[in-house]
């Protein structure tokens, strides 16, 4: 598939962020260091995402080939190994790629599982990744422009067996003013902006995709806590 100026830009941007600008703070995040409230609120909100995407997965995951795109540090990764998937986690941030790689638990560092990870940094869209049966992106689009993010949706619908499970940020007025009130933090510490996209509009784009007009939307589920706040929907291949 061909990327649009506007994705290659906003990777840049989300790059450059999650690389170098908050590193640190998004090491904190994703570990058990004490945080304040409005980040306890956010590390609450994703780890219980976490939880429903996993759950939307098999149990058993034996022999089967899964993308995580966009796997920060790797915690949902890591899940899915032990369940006995081979995962390719892939993250643009090199960085937050490493970070996962030293934080891997013992059982798999050692293999001695029936699931692996092979971690890597670069584009989730990348053809020389593969194939695979299950794709997972948990808040790896809600940077992106919604047409910009279904096209993304498009391209890894190509190479995918099964399913797509993968989070929007949606669109409403409480969560309209989250995001004017985060304006206020920082800017160091800001990720750029996110993009609420409502429903219909995700439908609409996604009826008119050659590739995932064909794709039924399953499972949905959205995750509200604090300043975090996360819609989950499931993709089935026909």
């Amino acid at each position: 598939m061909t990327t649009s100026t506007t994705y290659q830009e906003r990777r840049g941007q989300i790059e450059t962020y999650f690389d170098r600008t908050a590193v640190q703070a998004w090491a904190r995040l994703t570990s058990d260091a004490p945080v304040g409230r409005i980040r306890a609120t956010v590390r609450a909100g994703r780890d219980r995402m976490r939880d429903t995407l996993l759950s939307w997965l098999p149990q058993d995951m034996t022999g089967m080939r899964l993308l995580d795109a966009g796997c920060g540090t790797g915690a949902l990764s890591v899940v899915a190994a032990r369940r006995g998937a081979h995962v390719l986690a892939i993250d643009l941030s090199p960085t937050l790629v490493a970070l996962a790689a030293e934080r891997l638990p013992q059982d798999l560092l050692t293999g001695q599982g029936a699931g692996r990870i092979d971690f890597r940094s670069g584009d989730m869209l990348d053809p020389a990744l593969g194939t695979f049966d299950y794709v997972v992106g948990m808040d790896s689009l809600i940077h992106y422009q919604a047409p910009d993010a279904v096209r993304v949706l498009s391209g890894l619908a190509e190479r995918t067996r099964c399913a797509i499970l993968f989070t929007y940020a949606p669109s409403n007025p409480a969560l309209q003013a989250m995001h004017a009130v985060g304006k206020l933090f920082p800017r160091g510490d800001r990720a750029p902006s996110i993009v609420p996209v409502a429903r219909t509009r995700i439908d609409a784009l996604m009826s008119r995709d050659t590739v995932l007009k064909s794709w039924q939307a399953g499972r949905t589920e959205r995750i509200a806590s604090g300043f975090y706040t996360s819609q989950a929907l499931e993709l089935v291949a026909a």
